[in-house]
């Protein structure tokens, strides 16, 4: 240990659901992706390897989810979106003359370089794998990736722990497949965590997990160093650690936070709907329709109608973003002083936040991390940045605190995932988890067809099991798509269901399946059964 007298650690939950639509040429919601990719993922690995070549130490830990893992190395979805990010390279080329000698002239030039750069890291790189990037950096112990439940499933609304374990499994099998070693953390899907689920993180050698600042508060017994330092679930050990919410709102609150400042990008002018119909047409689906395209000319200006927004100044939004760093950094400081004198160990700030805030929707959030990594190395010594299992190894000791039932979600329980809105799924998630266990537990060694069969159920089981779909139809975003997959994947598990039952499988119909919902292509449908299950919990008997 260092002079330091305190840590921080930022974590970032990078997840989608798995979206993939090979029948139609192009899909909005497929585009979830691929502006994912130019704006929050793409920039961040641009941000480690600037840090890296300037010799800049840093610290992050970050969820990739399988959902995402699985689309990042999709084939498909990998040409789909070398052709997306083409056509910013040329749409941004076209845009510099177009501008020239105009207001807009610097924030051309800005897209075009961005643009170039992110191609030249993605194609030349990365060979178009971005999860060989962030590979890189684990190895060089800079970034802790993370993983979480198979499909980001809401763990405590799933009434059957064969559910539960599968999970946990198949994540923990895909990311060895992805990284080449065992998961050390994990992101539980929307923080949410139930008394017990441990068991079956800690069958998998997870040795962490992060939860809502409640869910520890509440733990029994009370927590001596409250957040700040990590609590050991009594039966497993497994490290809980608790969002700290001070630093939380500095950048998620919409009326004291950074994003909101008037000089940052305005998110909601796009240039899909301020130019030249004919022009811009080339850069629009395929059924001509104006939509965002991710370039954005203005800034937030205030309070004034988007026809009225001003000109965006790169310069000036940069310099931004270095001072909120600066006083974002600032604020960390003066906490961990302030919590130095309170503990008897050096205490541990957890940040944690959507990876998508960054570059997404806060444009200038990219910028906002690097400036705030290097101030952390070169302008200071009172805090570190470090991963959770850096500080489980510096204090192996902690209390045995059994944390209480919670969510980040809002309200800080199940209501965003359960509610009238939305209430109707979960007789058919339940039904269908019963299903696949009643198989798996009947034909334990299947092969051929019969295997393939009962492994495209457990596929369309765990995607229906995603809780981005009642969380999607509960704040009305994509209301009628959430809707509309639910539904699909019910029907084609229980098409395959009754196939299985009458003895009349229909490869074609399979392979079909195959082909379109290809997420996870080791999966073992096993992981269902009531064996697997059993074997976890009778450790704690």
């Amino acid at each position: 240990m260092g002079q330091e007298k305190g840590y921080l650690a930022l974590v970032l939950h990078a997840h989608l659901p798995f979206i993939k639509h090979p029948e139609y040429p192009d899909f909005l919601e497929e585009d979830w992706f691929y502006e994912a990719m130019v704006e929050t993922y793409l920039p961040l690995l641009n941000v480690f390897e600037n840090l890296t070549a300037e010799g800049a130490d840093f610290r992050l830990t970050m969820s990739v989810t399988p959902p995402l893992c699985n689309m990042m190395s999709d084939p498909l979805l990998i040409s789909r979106f070398q052709h997306y990010l083409n056509q910013r390279v040329e749409l941004s080329e076209k845009e510099i003359e177009r501008t020239k000698g105009t207001e807009f002239a610097a924030v051309a030039q800005m897209y075009y370089d961005k643009f170039r750069r992110f191609k030249h890291l993605f194609e030349d790189v990365y060979h178009c794998h971005v999860l060989e990037g962030f590979k890189k950096f684990q190895d060089m112990g800079k970034l802790e990736i993370i993983t979480c439940g198979a499909t980001h499933g809401y763990l405590p609304l799933m009434v059957h722990k064969e559910s539960v374990n599968a999970q946990v499994k198949i994540a923990a099998n895909d990311y060895r497949l992805r990284f080449g070693k065992s998961p050390r953390g994990i992101w539980l899907g929307e923080c949410a965590y139930n008394p017990g689920d441990d068991k079956f993180l800690r069958d998998e050698g997870i040795r962490f997990y992060f939860m809502e600042s409640h869910g520890v508060l509440h733990g029994t017994p009370r927590p001596k160093y409250g957040i700040y330092a990590p609590v050991y679930c009594p039966q497993t050990g497994v490290a809980a650690f608790a969002r700290d919410m001070e630093s939380a709102q500095q950048v998620w609150s919409a009326e004291s936070g950074y994003p909101g400042d008037a000089r940052y990008r305005e998110f909601y002018r796009d240039l899909g709907y301020d130019l030249d119909y004919d022009y811009i047409k080339p850069y629009l689906h395929s059924d001509g329709v104006r939509r965002n395209i991710g370039m954005k000319y203005c800034k937030i200006t205030g309070k004034v109608p988007l026809n009225q927004k001003a000109a965006y100044n790169p310069q000036e939004a940069r310099e931004i973003a270095a001072e909120h760093a600066g006083n974002f950094m600032f604020n960390r400081q003066k906490q961990i002083e302030y919590l130095a004198t309170l503990m008897d160990r050096k205490p541990l700030v957890v940040s944690m936040y959507d990876a998508e805030l960054y570059g997404h929707w806060w444009y200038e959030g990219i910028e906002f991390l690097e400036f705030l990594f290097k101030k952390i190395y070169y302008d200071q010594t009172d805090i570190k940045l470090i991963t959770p299992m850096e500080y489980l190894e510096m204090y192996p000791t902690n209390q045995n605190v059994q944390p209480s039932m919670s969510s980040w979600g809002d309200k800080g329980y199940h209501d965003v995932w359960l509610n009238s809105g939305n209430d109707w799924i979960y007789r058919h998630l339940i039904k269908s988890a019963e299903r696949m266990t009643e198989l798996a537990n009947r034909f334990p060694n299947a092969d051929g067809l019969l295997k393939r069969t009962l492994n495209q159920m457990a596929r369309e089981l765990v995607l229906m099991q995603s809780s981005d779909w009642a969380f999607l139809m509960t704040t009305g975003t994509a209301k009628e798509y959430s809707t509309k997959r639910t539904k699909d994947h019910v029907k084609r598990f229980n098409e395959l269901y009754e196939q299985i039952k009458h003895n009349r499988i229909d490869e074609g119909y399979v392979y079909n399946l195959e082909t379109r919902d290809s997420i996870f292509q080791q999966i073992d449908y096993n992981v269902y059964s009531s064996a697997a299950k059993d074997k976890v919990l009778n450790q704690y008997k």
